[in-house]
């Protein structure tokens, strides 16, 4: 596997990610943490609170795991009880990454279907207590994680690499487990997501339709309406955001509905079989690409944004050109 054109494309891709994911999403936690895009405080604590947990997601399952992997097999990040604790804080990256957009997601039907509630919901502080719940409970669900991991060798007595226990695949235990775990990331953000997403659809294109048919009673002409082209922008915000999820995900549940029915293995040191390992491993960058889309979202759908972005792109070179002067 080692050299082969396939194993180069792995590792050119994680490179590729790290080079774009890194500054992007630091992009956007110094932009929106400005707050000069037009946006409630409220959003932006989501957003900015999924920018970190993305570039979380990059720093330890990119650069610590696959890029660190490549050029430092045997440094101390491979010792099993390290590998094993970069493993949990991998997945808690992931899984707030995961429920931080499904929160989102909430909170924008809240803002937009239930306007009674959103007065007492839509708020800084409920948002920051919702961002920390989310953050905490990762945490702790996926701490379970560091006991599922054996030595794949012992030089020395000191044990190397993190294979996975025969056990998780055969006991009732670890198959309950696995099983809750996938059904919290990704199974229930799925559901949660689309059904939130249609709810909010329904009730855009009513009230829209009846917002229509009431201007055109008073007027008699189909004016611009600055309150529907406002909930379009939202709207349009909230689809790419979730839908490139759901799309950037979906290979990952296959692999994982996969597993569990066909009863094979995932890929490790000690079982290697080809189309296991290129359907697990495609999953898995998709899954890892999805930390890097969301400031390309933000640039494609908010015109402020792009000011902005292009405002920071500027500062370094005009700093430059003072000093110069």
């Amino acid at each position: 596997m080692h050299g082969s054109p396939r194993s180069l494309v792995f590792a050119l891709y994680y490179h590729i990610l790290a080079a774009v994911g890194i500054p992007a999403n630091l992009a956007v936690i110094v932009i929106l943490s400005q707050r000069r895009c037009g946006l409630s405080t409220c959003i932006i604590y989501y957003l900015v609170s999924m920018a970190v947990t993305d570039l979380l997601v990059i720093l330890t399952a990119v650069v610590l795991n696959r890029i660190t992997g490549i050029y430092f097999p045997l440094s101390f990040l491979s010792i099993t009880p390290i590998c094993s604790l970069r493993s949990a804080l991998i997945y808690a990256s992931i899984d707030s990454s995961v429920w931080l957009t499904v929160v989102f997601t909430f909170d924008r039907f809240m803002a937009i279907c239930c306007r009674k509630l959103k007065i007492k919901y839509c708020t800084e502080k409920t948002a920051a207590r919702v961002i920390a719940t989310v953050c905490l409970l990762s945490c702790l669900k996926n701490t379970f994680l560091y006991f599922i991991y054996e030595p794949l060798y012992i030089i020395n007595d000191i044990p190397w690499f993190c294979s996975i226990k025969l056990m998780f695949y055969t006991s009732v235990m670890w198959a309950a487990f696995e099983w809750i775990h996938r059904i919290f990331t990704p199974c229930l953000p799925f559901i949660l997501i689309l059904l939130l997403n249609a709810l909010t659809v329904r009730h855009i294109l009513a009230a829209n339709s009846a917002r229509r048919r009431l201007r055109n009673q008073n007027s008699g002409l189909n004016q611009s309406d600055p309150e529907m082209e406002s909930r379009r922008k939202s709207i349009i915000l909230l689809f790419a955001i979730s839908g490139s999820f759901i799309l950037l995900y979906s290979l990952f549940l296959i692999t994982f509905l996969y597993v569990r029915i066909a009863s094979v293995s995932y890929f490790s040191g000690t079982n290697f079989v080809a189309s296991n390992f290129i359907l697990e491993e495609s999953g898995f960058m998709l899954q890892l690409l999805s930390s890097c889309v969301n400031p390309f979202t933000y640039a494609g759908t908010q015109s402020k944004f792009r000011g902005e972005v292009k405002n920071l792109v500027k500062y370094p070179f005009s700093v430059l050109a003072k000093l110069i002067k």
